[in-house]
């Protein structure tokens, strides 16, 4: 027969057997261990992503001085902690089945919430952080030292329709503005709803801002293009800033194209941010306009679509920009002093930024509804700054050579001293 040999196997059946046992001989475990051994170490894969260092996060960056740092972040519910249990067999009838006896059963366990669109912000006197979403349709409560979170629901403690804006007052009572219902609703400091007002008058309520001084309640009406002015106290319709009626068209100073949010200085001077307009404008606590800032564009200090608002213990305004998704930092007069952001998911990035909070104990906290998150920061104030720049003098006085003998009076210089911050970034030498 063509092909083979008298008393041996034919040709092609030796090739095939030589084939599998080259296979079996590969595929051995011993030898596969023994070729991963023999590879160079620069070939092996790292193991998990790398982590990144949040302990020194600050704005701007070294060496100048930092003026605002990253502290956390929050999105969910804290996760409960794992049960051990023990790890069951898997036996040759789970096997033939595709059963695993460890796998997790659906007991009808309590769900857990995460932020889906989260907006507006405010903290209580407790510390504790609000925040309102528009998706979940709740208000979150964090407690951002034990990360415990709390709520507000929908259906069992009030009927929200779309919440945005949030305020406490210095009774921790709680303002939440609802765009579908066009009221805010009261809740009381034990998160009981007191009361709405509003009905009939608002149209798409979006922010809340609180006078505590001169008791005035400031209620950004985006559906009529104004500011509703009520009595904080018995929530009585005081006055209105800007003119209703022309369909988000105004740009005259005083007049708005879809306000959005606002905030209150230390002055009781209003901020409100003009988001079609693309600027912030300034009123005093008698509704009279005072000045505005920023323009359209992506440069420093302009805007595309600002939303959020905030004023720290010094007087900067803080504005969170939408579209750009980055924080800027202006004196009152609109003077450009830090810009820090951009779109990302890093700490300090932000995906559609909406809301801004700046609490008394200077802690700094934004919404994100891209990724439904609050990320939390800390400003440095300008004293604190100021403390530092000093330190750095004395430090640098301290490490300057001393004057030798021949050295004349006349030829002593002053010891080098650190560079003072910028103008583009909150004062430190000169608090502004």
């Amino acid at each position: 027969m063509p092909g083979t040999v008298r008393g041996l196997v034919p040709r092609r059946m030796l090739t095939t057997a030589a084939v599998a046992l080259l296979a079996v001989i590969c595929a051995s475990p011993a030898l596969a261990d023994q070729k991963k051994k023999d590879q160079p170490a620069s070939t092996q894969q790292p193991q998990g992503p790398p982590k990144i260092d949040i302990s020194n996060i600050v704005w701007p960056q070294p060496p100048a001085i930092g003026r605002v740092r990253y502290l956390d972040y929050f999105s969910a519910e804290k996760k409960p902690p794992e049960e051990k249990k023990e790890v069951k067999k898997k036996s040759w009838m789970d096997r033939m089945a595709g059963v695993d006896p460890n796998a997790k059963q659906n007991t009808g366990g309590k769900p857990r919430f995460a932020l889906g669109k989260p907006y507006g912000l405010a903290v209580d006197s407790k510390g504790l952080v609000y925040v309102a979403d528009t998706k979940v349709g709740a208000i979150f409560i964090f407690d951002p030292e034990s990360k415990d979170v709390g709520f507000i629901k929908h259906g069992i403690d009030a009927k929200f329709g779309r919440i945005f804006g949030l305020a406490i007052d210095d009774s921790d009572r709680l303002f939440v503005t609802d765009g579908e219902y066009n009221h805010v609703v009261v809740f009381s400091p034990e998160h009981k709803q007191i009361l709405t007002f509003g009905e009939g008058v608002m149209s798409d309520p979006n922010g809340i801002a609180i006078d505590e001084e001169n008791r005035f309640l400031y209620v950004v009406n985006t559906g009529t293009d104004q500011v509703l002015v009520y009595d904080a106290d018995n929530f009585k319709l005081l006055r209105k800033i800007g003119t209703a009626g022309h369909n988000r068209t105004l740009t005259d100073p005083g007049d708005f194209a879809a306000p959005t949010n606002a905030a209150v200085d230390k002055d009781g001077n209003l901020y409100v941010t003009d988001t079609l307009n693309d600027r912030v404008e300034e009123f005093d606590a008698e509704g009279t306009f005072i000045r505005a800032f920023g323009k359209n564009g992506d440069g420093a200090g302009d805007f595309e679509r600002p939303k959020g608002i905030a004023i720290d213990c010094d007087g900067h305004v803080w504005v969170a920009d939408a579209n750009t998704d980055r924080v800027q930092i202006f004196t009152p007069e609109g003077n450009l002093r830090l810009v820090f952001g951009g779109f990302g998911w890093l700490p300090g990035e932000f995906a559609s930024l909406a809301d801004l909070y700046i609490d008394k104990q200077n802690r700094v906290f934004t919404t994100e509804q891209f990724y439904g998150r609050v990320q939390m920061f800390r400003y440095i104030t300008n004293a604190e700054a100021q403390n530092e720049y000093d330190r750095r003098v004395a430090e640098a006085a301290k490490k300057a050579p001393a004057p030798t003998d021949n050295t004349k009076p006349a030829d002593k210089t002053p010891a080098p001293t650190p560079e003072a911050p910028k103008s583009s970034t909150p004062s430190a030498a000169k608090p502004s």
